[in-house]
């Protein structure tokens, strides 16, 4: 049990390095969180700061996503080592929960992060790669018939764990499980596009969005 608590506490400690008040901090003391709609993610980075800016930002909060998922679990610590006891599955999902977690509630800046979507996109990478491109398409689709990035967001999440159901005879029901969580916890962190989808005022992808009036 000491791997999976160490590793996991790690893998939090990572998630949350944010990356667009890291790049904030190096581009003069910029905090998004205070600018467009106060969210510390990868959407709102390029709205208010550019695209170079939002490169970047994706860049490290995908990145630790993958570190979180993909590198950190099977790693030998020293004064750790490897529990034989631990299903590696479950360690995986454990540190890319935890990542996720640490992205939307940061212990370096005050609890106050992103959503979890390009996190998220990082511990794919590590968990399940082949999974990316179909998740992503349906983030795409949705995009481009809604216009809203925050509802893909949520429908692409939840089209993981189906597409393991699907595509896989035996499909590991720690990633099944780490899915599900994940879409329930991303529906939470996008409660307040929920309430503005709702109430006609959400912002939409204008240069994505097909089905837009004419």
């Amino acid at each position: 049990m000491l791997e999976l608590a160490v590793k996991s506490l790690l893998a939090y400690l990572l998630g949350s390095l944010i990356g667009s008040l890291l790049v904030g901090q190096l581009r003069g003391g910029v905090d998004i969180r205070k600018l467009g709609s106060g969210n510390a993610g990868g959407t709102n980075a390029l709205r208010t700061q550019g695209l170079s800016f939002a490169v970047w930002v994706m860049i490290i909060d995908i990145g630790k996503g993958w570190l979180a998922a993909g590198v950190l679990p099977p790693l030998n610590l020293p004064g750790i080592g490897i529990d034989p006891q631990i299903q590696r599955d479950w360690l995986a999902v454990s540190c890319a929960a935890a990542a996720v977690v640490g992205h939307v509630y940061p212990v370096w800046y005050g609890f106050r992060g992103g959503k979890g979507a390009a996190t998220l996109i990082g511990v794919l990478v590590g968990l399940k790669p082949i999974a990316v491109l179909p998740v992503f398409a349906v983030w795409l689709i949705v995009v481009m018939l809604s216009g809203f990035v925050g509802l893909a967001t949520m429908v692409a999440v939840a089209s993981f764990p189906a597409y393991l159901v699907l595509t896989d005879a035996m499909p590991s029901s720690a990633l099944i499980a780490f899915g599900c969580v994940m879409a329930v916890f991303v529906c939470y962190t996008h409660r307040g596009n929920i309430e503005r989808m709702r109430a006609g005022t959400e912002n939409r992808a204008r240069r994505l969005w097909l089905l837009k009036p004419r």
